[in-house]
């Protein structure tokens, strides 16, 4: 039973782009691994931009300077 989980800061995902990456991974399961898609589970799990961090510093604070982790 494959489970993969994917963690994202809460920042605007969709429910269409969520259902792009449920069905996306559970696609390139099958494909690679020829697993059962019945038997696939795929967890999306928001994080608030205060728990998470980089960098040394909370995501919320380098976000409020203009900094992402593309141009940090």
């Amino acid at each position: 039973m494959p489970y993969v989980k994917i963690e994202t800061t809460r920042e605007g995902v969709t429910r269409e782009q969520k259902q792009a990456l449920i069905k996306g991974v559970t696609e390139l399961l099958e494909s690679v691994l020829n697993k059962d898609p019945h038997l696939i589970h795929v967890v999306i799990q928001e994080v608030e931009l205060d728990d998470w961090g980089y960098a040394g510093e909370q995501t919320s604070a380098l976000r409020a300077r203009g900094i992402t982790a593309e141009k940090h």
